[in-house]
């Protein structure tokens, strides 16, 4: 079966919430696998031994990548992930794998463009096939889908209250909708490789 591998960095839990939609729309579309991977379990990979969860993200077919905006690009945390990936990197093992981006951000704005570009820039690094939010703009109220008019990628935005209330229904389905067009295209995707 086809592997959607969701990978996030989450400090409060807002993230995590996106990232969590994301997961419950590839499964609700179906004929997927779907894995959730915090970044703190992938480990810098020494020699050999990879250890943590490097080896799921080996298996899957795509691999989503998300954290917060914080100053205008990827925490420090994604970035570490990143960069431990170079490994893979030089052996261009994620080669052909389709990859996807989120993130979120206390601003409407707060330059989560350049997030979703620093992950885009991430992934070409590593040769991969990018898949876009795939949703239009519903509108710019907080119930209505893609109200940010992301095309690149999903964009969330989280108020200082808990992540059981913020981000707000419409961001929350919103990747909902971007994990079903990732089990989408992933299904498609793995059909064509095999048939």
């Amino acid at each position: 079966m086809p592997k959607v591998a969701v990978v996030y960095h989450s400090e409060f839990g807002h993230t995590k919430a996106v990232a969590e939609r994301i997961a419950e729309g590839a499964q609700k579309e179906g004929g997927v696998e779907v894995v959730l991977i915090r970044a703190k379990e992938l480990p810098d990979p020494s020699g050999k031994k990879l250890g943590g969860r490097w080896d799921e993200l080996a298996d899957a077919d795509c691999i989503v990548f998300g954290c917060p905006t914080y100053m205008g690009s990827v925490t420090s945390e994604l970035k570490r992930v990143f960069e431990a990936s170079s490994k893979f990197w030089f052996e261009q093992r994620w080669r052909d794998k389709l990859a996807g981006g989120f993130t979120n951000a206390a601003a409407t704005s707060g330059d989560k463009l350049n997030t979703l570009q620093d992950i885009f820039h991430f992934c070409m690094q590593h040769s991969m096939l990018w898949v876009s939010q795939g949703v239009m703009f519903g509108g710019p109220g907080e119930n209505d889908i893609n109200r940010m008019g992301s095309y690149m990628g999903c964009m969330a935005q989280s108020d200082d209250a808990s992540p059981d209330v913020t981000p707000p229904e419409g961001d929350r389905k919103t990747a909902e909708l971007f994990g079903a067009r990732l089990a989408q295209v992933t299904k498609r995707y793995a059909q064509g490789a095999s048939g």
